[in-house]
């Protein structure tokens, strides 16, 4: 399956799948994000990546700054929102996050960019976040393994 195509699925199957997920658990530990953390981790990921995207394409082996996730999920406080609503902006901002990726031209997947001070390529930047969307759309219940390439990081 092609990447985009892959994308594409794992935002259409994610969605649907999401809609049946019980979101009233509480936080198991203290260490552990609950499923509305988990879900606004995806979104943060998929604003800072867009980002990533759009930045290496345009600059020269762009230096891009990682994120504290922790952080970044805290201050969201993502607890006290509506389970439908953060389904709805994850899916929302991922169909964006699409669109842009299919306006990628081919020649631009090699370019280089490092984040968080190690390189990587476009190419791999897309690859990997479509990953580790799947593994944390695991994390969360919803089962979206036939997305998950062998390759992946994200065991």
């Amino acid at each position: 399956m092609k990447t985009l195509d892959r994308f594409a699925s794992v935002i259409s199957a994610g969605t649907e799948r999401l809609k049946s997920v019980d979101d009233l658990d509480s936080r198991a530990t203290m260490d552990a994000w609950s499923k509305r953390e988990e879900l606004g981790h995806l979104i943060d990921s998929a604003i800072n990546n867009y980002g990533r995207l759009i930045r290496a394409q345009r600059e020269q082996d762009p230096q891009l700054p990682g994120y504290e996730q922790d952080v970044w999920v805290e201050r969201q406080g993502y607890e006290e929102r509506d389970w439908r609503e953060l389904i709805t902006l994850w899916s929302a901002l991922n169909a964006h996050m699409l669109h842009a990726s299919r306006r990628v031209p081919a020649s631009a997947y090699g370019r280089k960019c490092k984040i968080g001070g190690t390189e990587m390529t476009l190419e791999f930047v897309i690859e990997d976040y479509i990953d580790h969307m799947v593994h944390h759309l695991g994390h969360i219940g919803v089962a979206v393994n036939e997305f998950r390439r062998a390759e992946s990081a994200y065991a």
